[in-house]
This record gives structure tokens, C-alpha cells and sequence, in this order.
């Protein structure tokens, strides 16, 4: 009789043991159904990072990159053919209009590649084909025709530019670069007013 109560008891103590473990084996498998639920915040927070660093890069419009563009290819044209007049001119006048071209234009050049530096955007480094054939046409002239095809030049790429800038200050998205058009318009209005009376000096 003792026997069988104590193998009562065996029975017993192995059962209790046995659902003990299967509880123990089944938490593993509650934590596992909970992993799904702590997984997806971390996958929210993945697709929130990738949507943070697209929203950083600054989305630029058409008129932007045009603008750009222009005023990159502009700029470097300026400097190029400032530099030529500086060395190849006969008049006074339009050496010193080259070389305030090239001084203010480069600085000018140098802010808008930084603002380029800072949004991402890759800017020409060199003339499309109008823009080099008039640096071309005007590399091979001498004296006073020299002259008098740089002023004129001068004074249409002016008006040109001022428009293209103004545009850009009233109808440009982006900030900074609406801000760069807007503070150097005054410096290439007095280009073209130093232009024109350059211009009507020539003899």
C-alpha cells in the first residue's frame, strides 16, 4: 500500500514537472507571437529614417535648376572673358570693366557653388556651345573691335542676366537660392549701367 502511494506521488511529481516545463517551453513561443509587435516599431523607425534623409535633400524646381544652371554657365562666362579684356583691351575703361567683372562674378560664382555644396546640386563647370562661341569670337579679336564687341556683350548678357535673376527672386521654390538672385541683382544693375556708359566711351 505504501508503495503505491509513494508511486501515486512519483506519477504526480513527474506531471507537475512536466506541465511546469511545457509552461516554460510555450513562454519562449508567447515571447516569439510578441516579437512581430517590438520588430515593427523598429521597422517604422527604419522607414521614418529613410523618409527624414529624402526629406533633407531639397527638392528643386525646374525654374531652380534652370536658374542654376544659367547663372553658373553666366558666371563663369564673365570671369573667362573679364580676363580677356583685362589683358587684350586697348581702352582703359573696359580693362577696368573686365576686371570688375571678374572680381565681382567670381565672387558671385563662389556663393552660389557653396549654396550647390550645401543642397546637393551639381553645377556646369564649363560653357555650352552659344556661350563658348561668343568667348571665341570675342578671344580673336584685338584693339578697338575688341573693345567695342566686349561692351557690347557686356550690355546684352546684363539685361539678359538681370531679367533671368529677377525671374528667379519673384518665381523661384527654394530659399536660399531665391535669396542669392535677389542680393545680386544690384550688383549686376551697376554692371550694366558701367557697361553702357563703357559702351558709349568707345570711339
Amino acid at each position: 500500500m505504501k508503495n503505491s502511494i509513494l508511486t501515486l506521488l512519483a506519477v504526480s511529481t513527474m506531471l507537475a514537472c512536466k506541465k511546469s516545463e511545457t509552461t516554460t517551453v510555450n513562454q519562449p513561443m508567447d515571447s516569439t507571437a510578441v516579437a512581430p509587435s517590438v520588430d515593427s516599431p523598429a521597422v517604422t523607425a527604419d522607414s521614418t529614417t529613410v523618409t527624414g534623409t529624402t526629406n533633407t535633400k531639397v527638392s528643386l524646381s525646374d525654374q531652380d535648376k534652370k536658374f542654376a544652371d544659367g547663372a553658373a554657365q553666366g558666371g563663369l562666362m564673365e570671369v573667362m572673358m573679364g580676363k580677356l579684356a583685362a589683358t587684350n583691351a586697348s581702352d582703359k575703361n573696359v580693362k577696368n570693366l573686365g576686371e570688375m567683372m571678374v572680381k565681382d562674378h567670381s565672387k558671385a560664382n563662389e556663393e552660389l557653388k557653396s549654396w550647390a555644396s550645401t543642397v546637393g546640386y551639381t553645377l556646369p563647370t564649363s560653357l555650352d556651345a552659344e556661350k563658348q562661341k561668343k568667348y571665341d569670337e570675342l578671344k580673336s579679336k584685338k584693339g578697338a573691335e575688341f573693345d567695342r564687341m566686349y561692351s557690347d556683350l557686356m550690355v546684352s548678357d546684363h539685361k539678359e542676366d538681370i531679367a533671368e535673376f529677377k525671374k528667379e527672386a519673384a518665381d523661384g521654390q527654394e530659399a536660399s537660392l531665391k535669396s542669392f538672385a535677389s542680393k545680386t541683382l544690384p550688383t549686376l544693375d551697376h554692371h550694366l549701367m558701367e557697361a553702357q556708359k563703357t559702351k558709349s566711351g568707345i570711339k
